[in-house]
This record gives C-alpha cells, structure tokens and sequence, in this order.
C-alpha cells in the first residue's frame, strides 16, 4: 500500500499538475491559426492511433519541448512549448506531437507507475528487513521498538536501494522513448521524426517537471547515464535510420 500509493496518487493528479507546474493553458477555443492547426493534428494522429482526444495546451519556454501525461489513454494531455511551435517546421511539430501520442498509445505513463510503485515496495520491504536484521541479529536489541541502530541502518538502505530503483526506473524511461520515436515513425514518416531530433540538438532543454521529464520529447542524457530519463538524441536518431524499434 505504501510502495505504490504515492506512485498511483500521482498518476491520477498528472494532468492537473503538469498544468499547474508549468502554466499550460489547455486550447479549448482556437485563437489563431497556428492553434487551430496543433488541435486539428493531435486529432488526426489520435484516430491513427486509435486513442481517445488528448487535451491540447501550449505552455510559455524559451527552450523547445513537449510532453503527455494523463492517467489512461483516453484521459490524456500533449502539451507544447511556445518555443517548440516558434522554432519547429510543421513537419516537425508534427513528428513531436506523434512521439507524444506514441506514449499515450503505448501506456507508458501507467507501465512507468506500476514499475515505481513495484521498486518502492521492494525498497521499503528491504529497508525494513535489514533494519530487522542489524537491530535483532547484529546489535541484540529485544526491546519492542527498533534502536537508533536499526532506524540508521533502514535509512541507509533505503538511501541505497533508492538509488538503484532510481536506476531501474529511468532505464525503462530511456528504452520507451526508442518506442515513442518508432511510433512517431509510423504514424508521419521516420524522417520527420530523425529532422525533429536532429532540430533539438541546437536546442537547450525545458526544464519540465521531474515527475513529467520521462514523457517528454528531450530531456537529459549528459549527466550520469544511468539516471538520465532520455538517451541520446544520436543514439535515437541511429535507431530510427536502422529501424531497431519499427
């Protein structure tokens, strides 16, 4: 119940977050060409994909992203940045918002809370073991409440085996953004796709959430690889050309 309450909480409230964290001004009416065109494109590709109509919302960056979140298929929200409908061709645009659907399709954003609600059981299920085990084995205490010794030893293994869960979780991230990219692939042409990424190596990348970082078009591959949420724009450009993930 502990492992995966926070992780489904979460997934319930996404939408409403991702608009109030980043300012997403979801397009109800149309105000200008360019709006009307982003809504009537996530329709077509969501009758590609056989996904219910995400909400659309533009959110202000100068740095040129995009991201879906919602907790089902059909109960889902692409939003865009300023910078990404400034800076982008169409074709391009086009690309980015079916890499988005691909995740909605795909149902990433459920897979991804599953797998986290999964290793937080398992972290707090250990922690709580090997607090067990120095408390009761190593150090003898009898008493009915755990020592300082136990509650230390549980916070170092929860800092550990936090870690690796970290690990395992943002390498689920990185192998569905080759699926997101190969879906893309299929609903508008793989070398729109390759162009769109080959357009946001010039770019910095918007710093989304944390919690919305994996469903985004870029996000960080520099840092520590193994906990980085996206692979790098290279490696995913080289998968498209080869067909890996189609």
């Amino acid at each position: 119940v502990i492992g995966f309450s926070g992780s489904i909480f979460s997934l319930f409230i996404s939408k409403w977050m991702a608009k109030t964290s980043v300012g997403a001004q979801v397009i109800s009416n149309p105000q200008n060409q360019s709006e009307a065109w982003l809504i009537q494109t996530v329709q077509i590709l969501s009758n590609k994909a056989n996904v219910g109509m995400p909400e659309v919302a533009i959110f202000y960056s100068e740095d040129v992203n995009a991201f879906a979140t919602g907790w089902s298929q059909n109960h889902s929200l692409i939003a865009v940045s300023s910078a990404l409908l400034n800076t982008m061709s169409r074709e391009e645009t086009e690309a980015v918002l079916a890499h988005e659907m691909s995740h909605i399709a795909n149902g990433d954003m459920v897979t991804l809370t599953l797998i986290q609600g999964v290793v937080n059981t398992f972290v707090i299920f250990f922690s709580k073991l090997f607090e067990f085990f120095v408390d009761r084995v190593l150090l003898k205490n009898e008493g009915k409440q755990p020592g300082v010794g136990g509650w230390i030893a549980e916070m170092i293994a929860q800092l550990f085996l936090g870690i690796l869960a970290s690990m395992i979780v943002m390498w689920f991230s990185r192998y569905r953004e080759f699926h997101a990219d190969a879906g893309s692939a299929r609903l508008v042409g793989a070398n729109n796709m390759i162009n769109a990424l080959e357009r946001l190596k010039g770019h910095s990348v918007s710093e989304i959430p944390a919690k919305l970082a994996a469903f985004g078009i870029s996000g960080s591959s520099g840092f520590m690889n193994l906990f980085a949420s996206h692979p790098p724009l290279d490696k995913r450009i080289e998968a498209l050309k080869s067909k890996e993930f189609v």
